[in-house]
């Protein structure tokens, strides 16, 4: 049998398997990733499942391990407490990289078999291990049963002959399989990678060179550890790890051999890490921004060969440099090295351990027309953001943003590219002026009142930082109120033309403008309360959203859905459906004067 089969068949009731065959396949790690861990939880407590051995079962926190979004915050607790009722370890947002961790903390070696929510399990390969990333049904069904069922796959052989190129990286050799083989030539197979310098590679070249199975296509690409590797493993998971390794008369469906002699340096171009280029074709390609990282090249090696080219340098002015460590072990190590601070005088900002841009959780995203250099395993469209990724090592990114262009390391210019302002177009001055006079608003107003009987409504009740993002007004009022509990539906129910009614302290917090816009964006005629924010004032003044305050709402006995007038110029609010009036503060002259021109501008 080969590496695949007889890892399958040593977890299986068989003693032997093919390719085709379908085993259940004991599991030696189940783990869960804040993508998608939620859902495992859903489908266990909705299926009243119970955890088969919580002591094989993990948690592990690596897409946002800032916390900085809501719905993985959400998330994160949830599979916390549900850690807590079921005896599992969870791996927090302290840690970094699932897989990474399964290798460090001695869970993932020789013949081991786990599965994870991250479709890059299939890095465990690089230890000689089964490793593959499965849907939340899966998963679930995992950590209730202890095993899945697997289809065994097809296995080719790949044999790296000849030497390796002085200064080819380990990103260089992945760049060039894919070169080869594209992303579906070797479709759903296993790869088995050996040869002569193949056996010289380290566990962080292995790391980044497995990582790139998914891109390929594959389903995993193993390597028979070496001594030093099974040594590790070893000292790792407290025991002696026993080497598992293809039999010398393995079957496989297809074998490679790939002069490695000839492989260069390259690059992935925008859209398709199998689209690949010689780094000489994109060479001078200038970028925006810079990142080093992911599961792919997080590794000490990675972040010990960028701190060599960086240090005592400072990237190009205009360029940002991210860099995020996959783990918090090797974050420490680079502390303790001295690493860190080569990066923050190079100009870098370093992040805590975890997957960074790739999993848009944490730093790596970046913005329409941005062109970034990555070393991360994917640049689909939309995957690190909305701007153009090229995937190269480390080597080439660390050099590419002290030059401000795609580089290499020898062939870094004493002086950076520098962005120049672009030359504007000379228009011809309007003379014309305005003709027609802007329509005059009116000042007095009627409709619906909502009456939210609440001091202290904050802009993030108002509008949750969550939808921060969102630039276009017209989307904002699907959202008002929607973290004010018990008016979450508020937006599905408002109509134009109604008027909120509120009490003291209306839109403290934030200075954000979403928070007025909102109502804008739902024809909201009005505000009246007994009080506002500051900066909440000023921000609904100048948008032009009528606000009065009054001191006391009972002369008009006020009810939910009573129609109300309000005369922005002499101050008084009617119940029009109870027939009764009291005064408020009617618009001072400068808000009437921005009211009436539609805005500060």
């Amino acid at each position: 049998m080969n590496l695949i089969e007889k890892i399958i068949a040593t977890h299986s009731r068989y003693p032997s398997v093919k390719p085709g065959d379908i085993v259940d396949i004991e599991l030696d790690v189940r783990a869960a990733r804040d993508f998608g861990g939620a859902n495992v939880v859903k489908n266990i407590v909705d299926h009243n499942l119970t955890i088969h051995d919580p002591s094989k079962t993990f948690f592990t926190f690596d897409c946002n391990p800032t916390g900085s979004d809501q719905k993985y915050a959400q998330n994160q607790q949830i599979c916390r407490l549900f850690a807590r009722d079921n005896g599992i370890r969870v791996y927090d947002i302290d840690k970094g990289i699932g897989t990474h961790i399964l290798i460090h903390e001695g869970l993932a070696f020789s013949g081991s078999t786990i599965v994870t929510t991250d479709s890059h399990a299939n890095i465990l390969g690089a230890v000689g291990a089964f490793g593959q990333g499965m849907g939340d049904q899966d998963i679930a069904a995992a950590w209730a049963k202890g095993k899945v069922w697997f289809k065994v796959p097809p296995s080719v052989r790949i044999n790296l002959n000849g030497k390796r190129p002085r200064g080819l990286s380990a990103k260089d050799i992945a760049l060039n399989l894919l070169h080869i083989f594209g992303a579906n030539k070797l479709l759903g197979y296993s790869i088995e990678i050996y040869g002569e310098e193949v056996d010289k590679l380290t566990l962080d070249e292995r790391i980044t060179i497995a990582s790139m199975a998914t891109e390929m296509g594959a389903i995993i690409i193993l390597f028979t550890p070496s001594p030093e590797i099974l040594n590790y493993s070893s000292q790792k998971a407290g025991k002696k790890i026993t080497l598992v390794k293809a039999d010398p008369d393995a079957r496989y469906e297809q074998t490679f051999d790939i002069d490695l002699s000839r492989f260069v340096t390259r690059v992935s171009k925008p859209g398709k890490p199998h689209d690949t280029a010689d780094i000489n074709e994109v060479k001078k390609t200038r970028i925006d921004s810079a990142f080093i990282g992911s599961c792919t090249n997080g590794r000490m090696e990675d972040l010990r060969k960028a701190a060599s080219i960086l240090q005592g340098k400072h990237v190009a002015p205009g360029v940002v440099l991210k860099i995020v460590p996959a783990t918090d072990e090797i974050w420490q190590q680079c502390l303790s090295e001295g690493i860190i601070r080569i990066f923050k005088e190079a100009g870098a900002m370093v992040s805590n351990a975890g997957c960074a841009g790739c999993a848009a959780g944490q730093v790596g995203q970046n913005g329409s027309g941005e062109v970034t250099l990555s070393t991360g395993n994917r640049n689909f469209p939309g995957k690190q953001g909305k701007g153009e990724v090229y995937l190269a090592s480390p080597e080439v990114v660390a050099a590419s943003a002290l030059a401000g262009y795609i580089t290499t390391p020898d062939d870094i210019p004493e002086r950076p590219m520098t962005y120049t302002a672009k030359e504007k177009e000379i228009k011809p001055q309007i003379t014309e002026a305005k003709t027609k006079a802007s329509e005059e608003k009116p000042v007095v107003v009627e409709g619906r009142a909502w009456f939210i009987r609440k001091d202290d409504i904050d802009t993030d009740m108002i509008f949750h930082n969550r939808y921060l993002t969102i630039t276009n007004i017209s989307e904002m009022g699907q959202y008002a109120f929607d973290n004010l509990k018990g008016h979450e539906d508020f937006a599905k129910k408002a109509k134009a033309g109604d008027i909120v009614v509120v009490q003291k302290n209306f839109g403290s917090g934030s200075s954000r403008q979403q928070a007025v816009d909102c109502f804008l964006s739902l024809g909201i005629q009005a505000i009246l309360a007994e009080s506002f924010g500051a900066i909440y004032e000023r921000n609904a003044i100048n948008a032009a959203l009528p606000i009065m305050t009054y001191k006391s709402i009972q002369p008009i006995d006020l009810e939910n859905g009573d129609t109300i007038r309000l005369n922005f110029e002499t101050g008084e609010v009617t119940n029009v459906t109870k027939g009764k009036s009291m005064m408020a503060d009617k618009f001072s002259e400068v808000q009437l004067e921005i009211f009436q021109r539609g805005g500060l501008f």
